[in-house]
């Protein structure tokens, strides 16, 4: 703490021997550097984030749509009518076959195990929109893995009037 007492009364006794036009310019100059200092720690940041601010607006607005058509999604297929456990497996069997050797469907009870091996996001998606829509399907439990270019694993879902 001394150390910085003797620093700090070393240049005030140095200021003291300065002439006055010298004395206002030391002041000029540290006005000027404390100006860049608030101004790169406190003004320059909040403007960065103010510049920012419509852009992540409609990135969270867009979001927000998209969850809102999701919502309305599930709520329709909510509303509509369970389908019978026979036709649930027919549609789900149906979905599988179009994946080709890739996918292998088991039923059991009011559940169905979809095995995948190298099937890409997008089969994988269609077939859920096939399950979910056709079969009232839904979820329940995803152990997938990325291999190369696909998933291998699978995939539980819901099916029957249990919904």
């Amino acid at each position: 703490m001394s150390a910085i007492t003797d620093t700090r009364n070393q240049l005030l006794a140095r200021y003291a021997k300065l002439d006055a036009r010298e004395r206002q310019m030391v002041v000029l100059i540290v006005a000027a550097v404390g100006f860049l200092v608030v101004w790169l720690a406190l003004v320059r940041p909040a403007m960065n984030t103010l510049d920012a601010a419509p852009a992540l607006r409609a990135q969270a607005d867009a979001q927000l749509l998209q969850m809102q058509a999701i919502s309305n999604e599930a709520r329709q297929l909510r509303a509509l009518p369970p389908v019978p456990q026979s036709v649930a497996e027919q549609v789900l069997k149906s979905a599988t076959d179009e994946l080709g050797g890739k996918a292998k469907i088991t039923v059991s009870g009011d559940r169905a195990t979809l095995s995948v091996t190298g099937i890409n996001g997008e089969e994988l998606r269609k077939w859920l929109i096939q399950a979910r829509g056709g079969a009232r399907a839904r979820p329940v439990e995803a152990n997938l893995v990325r291999a190369g270019d696909g998933y291998n694993g699978s995939l539980v879902v819901s099916i029957g009037s249990q919904q």
